[in-house]
């Protein structure tokens, strides 16, 4: 029997799909006897369920639900107390860190199990992966691709930094083959190094950073096949499917789209519309999510004229785009351009747009600097209205201005 494991919370009821998708894909790329283990809280629908059961049943398969809300009240809500970003950073999810539970909400005449990420396909037989001896690791991982921390420094996480990590060994917690034998011996260590994690902001990546920290030194390394980012994929203009684990890193917007040329968007969609959740309500929502984005355009439109009338422009832009978008915008040369190039530069930005709030609408052209995103909460709460003192102007952007149309909002709607 193979064990595999996802963990998750699902408020607005719309990230299941995700996960049922990667149960699909692994339910039919393998021969062999599944258990499904879902790590959940009370966000979990009677639908949902419902859904994953159909689908395991539909393959002969099995699938086991526990509530960590409920199993783990105690710790878990300890960990939540000393680590109150957890609940106000929304980067993070309440549902990512159920991983760290896994050693002690599964029975414990399981040995080992394999943790799968809901933005994922398994595009090949889990059984390769689940048969790889541990030893005494504690974790087979694929490493984060060093050549790109190397290459791009945004990229290389403060423990490589702070020299807590080697760069070469920091791993993506996506794709996991846990040895939980020896890591239920080691709930001390994950709950100190949750307290590590959490008492620095400098780290973005809390339970990701969680097992790094804990875990560098007992790590087994996994060929990258085990898991493939989509997003580098692209980067490298791959078009071939090939038999892998696909990493969609949903926390990237256009992880998932609707652009059937994409191969990667094709092969999500080929597993997703074999489902329970692609259904007639699934496409109602779909063409009622095409419907608002058509209004809100045109209501856009109509704001942005009204709201630009007698105020001077700014905008907010990544130094290679600037050219481009001088000619898209019809940027006068007495029209002022900051440059969007490091943290910096986004509180240069905050701090022009505080002396001259009623005076310029700033045009906002890249939601991410080196990886972190525009704090958009913050501008809000210092009283800068969305479509009046500031707009995404990336948003305004079409695919004739080497924008790419971004769908993801469409898929979540489906």
């Amino acid at each position: 029997m193979i064990h595999v494991c996802f963990c998750f919370t699902d408020k607005k009821g719309n990230y299941s799909k995700f996960v049922g998708t990667t149960m699909y894909s692994l339910f039919e790329n393998t021969n062999s006897d599944v258990t499904i283990h879902i790590l959940h809280d009370n966000t979990l629908t009677d639908e949902n369920r419902d859904k994953f059961l159909y689908l395991a049943v539909r393959y002969n398969q099995l699938v086991r639900f526990y509530n960590v809300e409920e199993l783990c009240a105690d710790d878990f809500s300890k960990m939540v107390e000393d680590n109150p970003k957890l609940l106000r950073d929304n980067r993070f999810t309440i549902g990512m860190m159920f991983r760290l539970f896994i050693p002690q909400v599964l029975p414990k005449n399981i040995s080992r199990v394999i943790y799968l990420d809901g933005d994922i396909v398994v595009n090949t037989d889990i059984k390769e992966l689940w048969e790889i001896e541990l030893g005494d690791n504690y974790l087979a991982v694929v490493p984060s691709n060093s050549i790109a921390m190397k290459k791009h420094t945004h990229l290389t996480r403060q423990l490589c930094i702070d020299g807590l990590v080697e760069p070469d060994d920091y791993f993506n917690s996506g794709v996991l083959l846990m040895n939980l034998i020896l890591l239920r011996g080691e709930t001390q260590r994950i709950m100190d190094g949750v307290n590590f994690i959490g008492s620095d902001p400098r780290h973005t990546h809390f339970d990701q950073d969680v097992l790094n920290y804990c875990f560098t030194k007992k790590i087994l390394k996994l060929p990258v096949r085990f898991n493939n980012s989509v997003s580098f994929a692209r980067a490298k203009k791959e078009t071939k499917i090939d038999q892998k684990i696909y990493h969609f890193l949903g926390s990237n917007y256009r992880s998932f789209g609707l652009d059937m040329n994409d191969p990667f968007n094709r092969l999500w969609m080929s597993y997703f519309i074999k489902t329970p959740w692609f259904d007639a309500d699934s496409i109602g929502r779909l063409y009622s999510g095409f419907q608002k984005m058509r209004d809100d355009l045109e209501n856009n439109r109509l704001k942005i004229s009204a709201n630009i009338a007698g105020k001077s422009r700014v905008f907010f832009i990544e130094p290679s785009k600037i050219d481009a978008m001088k000619k898209t915008f019809s940027i006068g040369k007495d029209e002022l351009i900051i440059p969007a190039e490091n943290e910096a530069s986004a509180q240069r930005l905050f701090n022009i747009m505080k002396a001259s709030k009623g005076k310029s609408v700033f045009f906002i052209m890249t939601e991410k600097i080196n990886d972190k995103r525009i704090p958009f909460d913050q501008l809000k709460k210092a009283g800068f209205a969305e479509g009046k003192d500031f707009l995404k102007g990336w948003e305004l952007l079409s695919e004739s201005n080497g924008e790419p149309f971004n769908s993801y909002s469409l898929v979540l709607s489906m």
